[in-house]
């Protein structure tokens, strides 16, 4: 796998070592050992979920509050996304600002988002299917989320605003300026 880094300290993305010949391809989607050798980083992911979602569904910026606060490992199996990750970590040099990334199942890139990232993504294909891992498990008692669109973040998520498609809840984030961070930088 091929690691690049961000302009996010901890934010990665993850180029797996693709396989292909006349019958398809095959790939390594995570291989603990190898993440571990070339990041420095040893997580255990406990928890797998996948959303479908269609053209302008936009979700987040979620993240989970600490003690139950999850480090993921994303990525598209089916159309193309915009991801991105939101440095929420209070005393971190790039607080507030943010990382997006194409992601599809055609360049199969994936994006490693560690504790203290607001995560979102925006649906650029007729349909996405998104996978992602975490280290922790969900607890909707520490949920936490920020404004998809507040304007001190300037995302631009690559949707019309009239195609933009959201959850009533999405709806209803507290603007940047407004929430309060429980994430500080060590």
């Amino acid at each position: 796998m091929n690691i690049i880094k961000t302009d996010i300290e901890g934010v990665l993305i993850v180029e797996p070592r693709i396989f292909g010949d006349a019958r398809g391809y095959f790939f390594e989607s995570y291989n603990a050992r190898d993440f571990r050798e070339q990041t420095g980083i040893d997580v255990t992911f406990i928890q797998d979920n996948e959303s479908c979602s269609s053209y302008g569904v936009v979700r987040g910026l979620h993240f989970q509050k600490p003690p139950y606060a999850q480090a993921k490992l994303v990525r598209v199996v089916e159309g193309t996304v915009l991801d991105v990750a939101v440095d929420i970590r209070k005393g971190s040099a790039t607080y507030g600002q943010h990382v997006a990334v194409e992601l599809s199942a055609d360049n199969k890139r994936q994006l490693f988002l560690p504790k203290g990232m607001a995560h979102g993504f925006a649906v650029l294909s007729e349909r996405a299917v998104f996978q992602y891992k975490c280290d922790e498990y969900y607890h909707p008692e520490a949920e936490g989320a920020i404004a998809w669109d507040d304007p001190t973040l300037a995302i631009d998520w690559q949707i019309e605003l009239d195609k933009v498609l959201l959850s009533d809840k999405d709806r209803r984030h507290p603007s940047f300026n407004d929430f309060v961070t429980p994430f500080c930088k060590a």
